[in-house]
């Protein structure tokens, strides 16, 4: 801690240095100048001390490029740290980027997962070049109470009325699967959604299972909760898809929404920085979505 706090006080010493002899020149340093100045150890610091627990010990959360002693000039919040958000970041001179999901491809971010991979040194020298942290807030988020993730989807579909409690199944004013389709392509802003289901069918009991949560446990939720219609972000078309199709044949009354995986949680990104705002006065947080993975024909 005495380290971080002489690195700030440095820092500012040296900002200060640099203006009095007329070399700083730019709006944007002349007003970072007057924010507090935190690394990035110290922002994450203060992220991890409000979630229940405290720090793991084991956790894909860690940093996947830059330094922990790098003084932030400006965070973006984001599900996936693609090339086109490293060089949005950039020109808005943000250098700590949080990120929900992997970076290199892998849930470890292992650079070596497969060998002599040409776009993962390529990504590393872009981070390098633009001097920008990458860290991954997954693990920390959904242990949050409530989850960030699932708050900031309820909270964007304007579904907090209906589970206060913020529980990942609970009950709907009986809708057709049409109008919930609707409704989740129209608040979540989604192109294109797959579904399983007779759009005209009433659904009330919904299982909302963001990201992917695996099939069994989609399965063993819709079993164990008797669900209408679970919405997941992603899942193996060999298990939850292929369940649902055969219970359907065997004439159960059960939907299966799939939003895509980042559809599904970018939300939760999104809210990070209405809940980050607040703890960080002193540094410009924003939400950057990448764009739409898939072109459909």
């Amino acid at each position: 801690m005495e380290k971080q706090i002489y690195k700030r006080r440095d820092f500012l010493e040296n900002v200060v240095k640099a203006g009095t002899a007329g070399i700083m020149v730019s709006p944007f340093l002349s007003r970072f100048a007057m924010t507090e100045a935190l690394t990035v150890s110290q922002v994450i610091d203060r992220i991890i001390a409000e979630v229940p627990g405290g720090k793991l010990t084991q956790t894909v959360d860690t940093l996947k490029s830059g330094s922990g002693d790098q003084v932030v000039t400006g965070i973006v919040t984001t599900m996936f740290a693609t090339v086109k958000v490293i060089q949005a970041a950039a020109k808005i001179q943000a250098n700590f980027i949080i990120a929900h999901e992997p970076t290199f491809y892998n849930h470890l971010d292992d650079a070596n997962w497969v060998e002599n991979n040409a776009t993962v040194k390529e990504k590393k020298e872009l981070l390098e070049k633009y001097k920008i942290t990458v860290w991954r807030f997954h693990d920390y988020w959904h242990r949050m109470k409530p989850d960030g993730i699932l708050h900031g989807v309820l909270l964007k579909t304007d579904w907090l009325t209906y589970n206060p409690k913020e529980e990942n199944v609970f009950q709907l004013p009986a809708q057709s699967l049409d109008e919930i389709i609707n409704h989740l392509k129209n608040s979540l802003k989604i192109p294109r959604i797959r579904y399983i289901g007779d759009t005209s069918a009433l659904c009330s009991i919904v299982a909302l299972l963001p990201g992917a949560g695996g099939g069994q446990n989609q399965v063993k939720t819709m079993i164990e909760n008797k669900v209408d219609l679970l919405i997941v972000g992603e899942s193996p078309e060999w298990e939850t898809p292929e369940y649902v199709r055969d219970s359907r044949a065997l004439g159960k009354h059960i939907s299966l929404i799939v939003l895509g995986h980042a559809y599904s949680e970018d939300a939760g990104m999104e809210y990070l920085v209405q809940w980050l705002q607040p703890k960080l006065p002193g540094i410009k947080i924003t939400h950057i979505a990448p764009d739409p993975l898939y072109t459909f024909a």
